[in-house]
């Protein structure tokens, strides 16, 4: 069972088996989702084609403010794979 040490400024290495076996590569993100007591680490993938048709934006919101689309849809890529939904 691989184990990762925690810096005194809370970083740790994701160790070599687990990101071989996650398929991480370096600059990848991951989110970590608390279980219980447990927290589980799970690629953050996906682009904008994921989640198409899931941004709305009202009349006062357009013209569209690109900036806003991205952070929406860069949560919505995040709990999608914390949730799996």
């Amino acid at each position: 069972m691989p184990i990762a040490v925690l810096t005194s400024k809370g970083q740790m290495t994701i160790p070599k088996e687990i990101r071989k076996a996650l398929n991480l590569k370096p600059s990848e993100k991951v989110i970590i989702v608390v279980e219980g007591n447990q927290a589980v680490i799970k690629p953050l993938r996906g682009n904008i084609l994921d989640i198409a048709g899931s941004v709305s934006l009202t009349d006062e919101e357009k013209p569209i403010d690109f900036r806003k689309v991205r952070e929406d849809v860069r949560k919505k890529i995040a709990k999608k794979a914390a949730t799996g939904r």
